[in-house]
């Protein structure tokens, strides 16, 4: 306490002058329209300003929140776009949909060796199984390998053992598409015949000849192209639409025929 009045009383001086300086602002601004105008302007500019700011904090600790409801929301719009008929814009009735949408994070990603695996945070607690497909917001990404309870590895198409289905847009040609491990950013697409007509820009989708991934899923565009050594078929570079370095927010897509169609394809076999 003392320590206080100690304080006060060495500068008496400045606070005597900072009390007669805010009386005497108080009674200009009181007697002067133009110095009320001004002040109250001023005082808006502040509390707007101070506002803005809270506001601004706030909207950022909300993005998280905003966001997941963004990908849900994705995840809906995205399992009506693959059950959606050609014939219909009917609404979708849940318990005729063949595709189911899951949506997840990324929790580890590798894209530079030459068996590039993606580890994602669901797992069979949410639904994962092997084998359902996995794709971005903008293209395919791989099919789900490992499943434990709480995550799965993702085999990347950025990966020597991928073999994935694919087409030219717009056609019925067919063939695989698989990575040579020299570009990150470009796969390739092979057993195209040579009687193709091709054009570099001409986007690529899934083929829709397996049970993992629903047709016309998007993977790239022809970058360059040329013929194999039987000059019988195209080797084709593709430039995918994801960008398999920066990628958070996944889709994992789950065909509910596809045991009834491989019970059905192996029974043929035998």
């Amino acid at each position: 306490m003392q320590r206080i009045i100690n304080f006060v009383l060495r500068f008496r001086n400045a606070f005597l002058y900072a009390f007669l300086a805010f009386i005497a602002l108080v009674m200009t601004i009181r007697s002067h329209s133009y110095h009320q105008s001004k002040f109250f302007n001023s005082s808006r500019w502040v509390s707007g300003s101070i506002y803005g700011a809270g506001s601004d904090v706030s909207s950022y600790f909300n993005l998280q929140k905003e966001n997941k409801r963004l990908v849900e929301e994705n995840q809906q719009l995205r399992k009506l776009l693959f059950n959606l008929s050609d014939d219909s814009f009917r609404p979708l009735d849940s318990t005729l949909a063949v595709y189911q949408v899951l949506n997840a994070r990324l929790i580890k990603n590798s894209f530079t060796s030459p068996r590039n695996y993606i580890l994602i945070d669901k797992g069979k607690k949410d639904g994962v199984q092997q084998d359902m497909g996995v794709i971005t917001t903008d293209g395919i990404l791989g099919i789900v390998e490992n499943v434990s309870n709480n995550f799965a590895t993702v085999q990347s198409v950025l990966n020597t053992k991928s073999n994935i289905n694919a087409k030219i847009k717009g056609t019925e040609y067919f063939g695989s598409l698989i990575w040579d491990t020299k570009d990150y950013k470009v796969v390739q697409l092979i057993d195209i015949p040579r009687l193709v007509p091709l054009v570099v820009g001409d986007t690529i989708v899934t083929g829709g000849m397996s049970s993992i991934f629903p047709e016309n899923v998007p993977i790239g565009i022809i970058k360059k192209y040329d013929l194999n050594a039987s000059k019988s078929f195209y080797n084709i570079d593709v430039e995918l639409f994801s960008d398999m370095a920066n990628i958070k927010n996944v889709y994992l897509i789950e065909n509910k025929d596809k045991v009834e169609i491989e019970e059905l394809e192996s029974r043929t076999i035998e």
